[in-house]
């Protein structure tokens, strides 16, 4: 029989288990909500990934970058007081060969200019000086072809250039042929003249004997919305050229003054044509040449009034020497070189990434308002004297 004293438990006299010990830092309640959101890693060190990469690819640049420094000594050459160099030019084989002759090929191709680069970062004249440089210190190249494609553009970058093949052909003794491709007209025709052969496609389009200066009169427009324009000057020819004015505001002294400039330029342009036959008809109309240059007509005065013709025309009246293509110019370059066998060369910049960088220079630039005319037109300068055929202001 069991002895049970009121009020005492029956199992106090059994073995009870210790009780677990609570966590110093317990886990924090999850709710079910938190639980179905799947726990998200952190990575270490991405940023510093990240960092070493921008510095790789600054370094990058800095060694790229060290093709545009002209060190001193490396084909460095100075032209009015501008110094450029031809050490960062590189050759194209255009014709191979086993000789070690060499004839270069040196293009000029669009718009003449002294201020507007190309794709290459140079302009026209500059392109044109470094190359005939180069070709100058090359003493494989035994002589050069002038590749033109172009209509023209400013006088002073085409008589620059005009200039420059004179005193190479006079300093190196190594011949220029010109090679006239599509169009050869108005400056691209000045440039070329100078040459001691001209080659023409029978269906290039030269001539275009002349000079421009053109502007814009907007007075009438000004008039009509109610505009008046307001000039200070020093002089009663201080505003010439000025779009301000009317036709009639114009005295004709003034009309008078911007022809005589006109006329000015274009004897000049008569007389490099006259002395760059004349040259071409020295050196080439002599014992032992195979062929004579040809000669200006008497009356080729009389086709220099702007007018545009073909190549064969041209050829027919003496502005150039033989009609024919690249082959053609290349023959001839080898006879007037005393050679029979050269590679053909074509100089060019390579690419690099400072083009890049000048065309998102060009893109940053400010927006511009454009009126549409209906009309593409040669983007001139009011007031710039140009060599430019006709051909562009139809």
């Amino acid at each position: 029989m069991e002895n049970n004293t009121p009020g005492q438990d029956p199992n106090a006299g059994a073995s009870q288990p210790a009780p677990l010990p609570l966590p110093v830092n317990p886990p924090p309640l999850i709710s079910p909500n938190q639980q179905r959101q799947r726990p998200t890693k952190t990575r270490s060190g991405g940023g510093g990934w990240m960092v070493l990469a921008i510095l790789a690819f600054i370094m990058l640049l800095g060694v790229l970058s060290l093709q545009f420094i002209d060190a001193p000594g490396m084909g460095t050459f100075s032209i009015g007081g501008s110094s450029y160099t031809d050490s960062l030019l590189e050759e194209a084989t255009v014709k191979s060969s086993a000789s070690p002759n060499k004839i270069a090929v040196i293009d000029l191709l669009g718009m003449i200019s002294a201020n507007a680069p190309g794709g290459d970062g140079m302009t026209a004249v500059q392109s044109v000086k470094r190359k005939l440089n180069k070709a100058a210190n090359d003493d494989s190249v035994q002589a050069v072809i002038l590749n033109v494609d172009s209509p023209g553009g400013e006088v002073l970058a085409s008589d620059d250039i005009a200039m420059a093949i004179q005193k190479f052909q006079h300093n190196e003794h190594k011949p220029v042929i010109a090679l006239m491709r599509g169009m050869a007209a108005s400056g691209g025709y000045y440039v070329s003249v100078p040459s001691r052969w001209i080659v023409a496609h029978e269906l290039t389009i030269t001539g275009s004997i002349g000079v421009i200066m053109q502007g814009l009169n907007y007075r009438g427009l000004m008039d009509k919305v109610g505009v008046t324009p307001m000039v200070f000057k020093s002089g009663k020819y201080k505003d010439m050229l000025s779009g301000f004015r009317s036709p009639g505001e114009i005295p004709d002294e003034e009309k008078k003054l911007m022809q005589d400039l006109i006329d000015e330029t274009y004897t000049r342009f008569t007389e490099v044509i006259k002395d760059g036959r004349e040259y071409s008809a020295a050196e080439n109309n002599r014992d032992g040449m195979e062929e004579d240059a040809r000669a200006l007509k008497d009356n080729w005065a009389e086709m220099a009034d702007g007018r545009v013709f073909s190549g064969k025309t041209a050829w027919e009246n003496g502005f150039v020497d033989e009609l024919g293509d690249m082959d053609t110019a290349i023959e001839r370059a080898m006879k007037l070189a005393g050679i029979s066998e050269a590679r053909v060369v074509r100089y060019h910049v390579p690419f690099n990434f400072g083009n890049i960088f000048r065309l998102l220079g060009k893109a940053a630039e400010p927006a511009k308002v454009e009126v549409d005319l209906g009309v593409k037109l040669p983007k001139l300068e009011a007031g710039r004297l140009y060599f430019l055929s006709n051909t562009l202001f139809q």
